[in-house]
């Protein structure tokens, strides 16, 4: 157990705050630049250094609660914001209905199974949270998304490109995640604090019936005011002219708050109206100052979780975890080899163009992170009988995910051999490029590369790849989106940013 050392004491409204979160961010981005050469996970990293200055650790202690929450939350807006604007629906297209099949089904199976097993093996023995099955539940579904910020911060800066179109379908999973278990642990809250409160006066099919119209309403309001306020700002951008382009990217963040706060007032999922509404803001053709708009939230996003990371991390107690870490560890062992894969693999039986090894790299990408984290705090707040618990155990599960798959997702990519620059013997024909534009690869068209089509659009290549040259054989084909591939032919690809 660790013995705090109680020097500090701290509000969050205490001017004092900033020269200890920026000491703490100092360290943290120091601590990341070695930790990345071993490949720790930047935001595993970001959630110990918290830890370790909490109460626990030199004593920093959080006392509002509800403002730790809401500048959690705060975070996660920007951060599903960049991801959402960072999107494109010319790629996301093609594997639109598999993202939703498993940001939908896939969830509720993982949360189904999970919430069975917690009750079957722990019931009796983690509280409150295990005194019903609803609380078994409860803890289910926080901790069941994939959290967002930590899928976008290794997909993208670990620069893994993979096979199958699975990029962008592991990024929109994620970034639709959150907002559906956001949903169902409020609406698991609201269930629970309803038949506590009725004392069996209020009939369990009217309870069930309130709560699947809650949920609908959520989804519904939240995917429908995303689209309407996505594409009236879509007109205003391109009507309105700045004379400064870093005004284009606080408008875009105006916007994005607004329709989080609107649609939240109104009873819909605000997340998921912030989501849909940037998707469309990102996808506007001629979007003014798109790359300046894109790098602002690439260093926001950056800030976004860093504070997030830290926060979440500072109200950690590791005294109190203790005795729930064993339980912990069996949970969260039996939701990524188990309960993770079968809602996956289940979810995603009806559609073609997944092989077997993407659907298990597809269930290997269940990152834990700050927003199951967040979702525990939730209950906190509203008082849940074993929302302690929750908390604790969702942190110690979170700290399991970033370590055993956050670590292991680019060997596991490549021992699937999912990643599109596996291919030994590079080879790029003396081609050569200045640095800034990207990395000269090839590729070896596969057999399986082209179970979604034949033609080399039907590639479906992830966002920042483009083919340069197709070699068959001893001829050099210029390519085009309508050339038809064959297995063996290789592939010159630039690796690196893109403006489109």
């Amino acid at each position: 157990m660790m013995i705090p050392l109680s020097i500090f004491n701290i509000d969050l409204s205490a001017g004092n705050l900033i020269m200890f979160i920026s000491l703490l961010m100092f360290v943290s981005i120091l601590v990341a630049k070695i930790g990345t050469k071993f490949g720790v996970p930047t935001m595993l990293l970001f959630l110990v250094i918290g830890m370790l200055a909490g109460e626990d650790g030199l004593g920093i202690k959080i006392e509002n609660l509800h403002v730790a929450e809401f500048l959690g939350h705060l975070a996660m807006t920007i951060i599903l914001l960049s991801g959402g604007l960072e999107t494109s629906l010319s790629e996301t297209k093609p594997i639109i209905r598999k993202g939703i099949s498993m940001t939908t089904l896939g969830l509720a199976l993982t949360i189904v199974i999970t919430g069975s097993f917690i009750y079957l093996v722990f019931g009796d023995q983690i509280g409150g949270a295990g005194a019903s099955i609803l609380g078994c539940f409860l803890l289910s579904a926080v901790m069941s998304s994939t959290d967002s910020a930590s899928v976008f911060s290794i997909l993208r800066n670990s620069r893994l490109s993979l096979r199958e179109n699975l990029g962008p379908l592991l990024e929109l999973e994620s970034g639709s995640n959150d907002p559906t278990a956001y949903v169902l642990t409020i609406l698991l809250v609201q269930i629970m604090e309803t038949i506590h409160s009725a004392a069996g006066v209020t009939g369990t099919w009217v309870i069930l019936l309130n709560g699947a119209w809650i949920l609908v309403k959520q989804i519904a309001l939240g995917f429908g005011m995303g689209l309407a306020i996505g594409r009236s700002a879509r007109w205003l951008l391109t009507k309105i002219h700045l004379a400064n382009p870093s005004l284009y990217s606080i408008l875009i963040l105006s916007i994005a708050m607004f329709a989080n706060g609107a649609t939240s007032y109104i009873g819909g999922n605000g997340l998921l109206a912030l989501y849909i509404s940037a998707i469309v803001i990102g996808n506007t053709p001629k979007l003014p100052c798109k790359k300046e708009v894109l790098q602002f939230y690439d260093g926001i996003t950056w800030l976004s979780q860093l504070i997030m990371f830290l926060l979440l991390g500072l109200l950690a107690k590791p005294s109190q975890m203790h005795g729930l870490v064993w339980p912990a560890l069996q949970i969260g062992l039996f939701l990524i080899f188990i309960a993770r894969p079968a809602g996956i693999i289940l979810s995603l039986l009806p559609f073609k163009g997944l092989t077997f090894r993407a659907k298990l790299l597809a269930s290997w990408v269940g990152l834990k992170g700050a927003g199951p984290i967040l979702f525990a705090l939730y209950t906190v707040l509203e008082g849940v009988d074993g929302s302690s618990e929750i908390f604790n155990i969702v942190f110690c599960i979170t700290l399991l995910s970033l370590l055993l798959q956050g670590m292991t997702l680019t060997p596991m990519a490549h021992l699937l051999n999912m990643s599109i620059d596996d291919d030994p013997d590079v080879e790029t024909f003396g081609m050569e490029i200045p640095e800034e534009m990207g990395m000269l690869r090839d590729h070896i068209v596969a057999q399986e590369d082209l179970e979604g089509g034949e033609t080399l659009r039907d590639l479906h290549l992830p966002h920042g790849i483009r083919v340069v040259m197709v070699r068959r054989g001893p001829k050099y084909i210029v390519p085009h989106g309508s050339l038809k591939l064959m297995v063996g032919d290789r592939l010159v690809i630039i690796m690196g940013d893109t403006e489109d």
